[in-house]
């Protein structure tokens, strides 16, 4: 590759542009073993943004193990939750280390529990996770770029401390199980929220509106507010398959909306994948 071909490619490796992804790519592609030692080149160079660049082309040109591991998951029927949203990061970014996720959840956890001592009710435990979780570490609701996809990427969320309901409230879950609480995710229309049936009286968080907490009655009205007069099937959990799925097909969103049509169209034969193993399993 002669030298003012690289610094071309240099220039242009971080460029955001969709068009100027596919292009890259395809000639990423053609060059092959030329392109991946380019890269791995550029991924030692000390620049972190460049690094970060190449590495998601050297995922996208050398191989699809992170993809083959994911799909290997879905087929198998046996569903973890942190398992998957791990393998589900690292389908576009190999680089992804599980431990670093799982030993800041486990951080967040373990300062909940310096707060509050069993035995704790479900509702005292919330308000600690919701002080150490919104306060403490900063989470939000990202209301400036809902539909970017790092919104959907468990790493990606945890680094920038905002995301969409659905990653905030599988953290909130996480943190919650560490700490002896069994939450379960609760997927309404255009919203994901968590629910506690520990107690004889429900109630509901909003992780992605700093964690408040809402009864029954108050989730139905949220359910008013889109239209949905039947509640009664949005109010019970879904499981953790139907919780991937539903990351699957906002990832697909997302990324036509930011007309990256190939990695639209990877989670997309990811749905399909989950339909087939339930199809299988039933």
């Amino acid at each position: 590759m002669e030298k003012i071909h690289k610094e071309a490619l240099i220039k242009l490796l971080d460029d955001p542009s969709p068009i100027v992804h596919e292009s890259l790519l395809g000639e990423f592609q053609k060059l092959n073993e030329e392109a991946i030692s380019f890269l791995k080149s550029i991924i030692g160079s000390g620049d972190k943004h460049l690094a970060d660049a190449a590495k998601a082309y050297l995922h996208e040109i050398a191989g699809s193990d992170g993809i083959d591991v994911f799909r290997s998951f879905i087929y198998s029927f046996q569903y973890e939750l942190e398992t998957g949203c791990i393998l589900l990061d690292r389908t576009l970014y190999p680089e992804v280390e599980p431990e670093h996720i799982s030993v800041f959840i486990d951080g967040m956890a373990e300062r909940c529990k310096e707060l509050v001592a069993p035995p704790f009710d479900p509702t005292q435990l919330c308000r600690v996770i919701n002080q150490v979780m919104f306060h403490e570490c900063g989470f939000h609701g990202d209301r400036e770029e809902f539909y970017s996809p790092d919104n959907s990427f468990l790493h990606k969320v945890i680094e920038r401390r905002k995301g969409i309901p659905i990653t905030l409230s599988i953290i909130y879950l996480l943190v919650a199980q560490r700490c002896g609480l069994q939450l379960e995710p609760i997927a309404l229309p255009g919203r994901f929220i968590v629910g506690c049936f520990q107690d004889s009286m429900p109630f509901y968080i909003d992780p992605y509106e700093g964690g408040v907490m809402m009864s029954e009655e108050e989730v139905q009205f949220l359910l008013y507010h889109y239209n949905v007069t039947e509640t009664s099937q949005y109010l019970a959990p879904v499981t953790v398959g139907e919780t991937l799925a539903r990351m699957c097909r906002n990832l697909a969103h997302q990324y036509v909306t930011a007309n990256h049509e190939q990695r639209a169209r990877l989670f997309l034969t990811f749905l399909q994948d989950f339909e087939e193993a339930y199809r299988r399993n039933s």
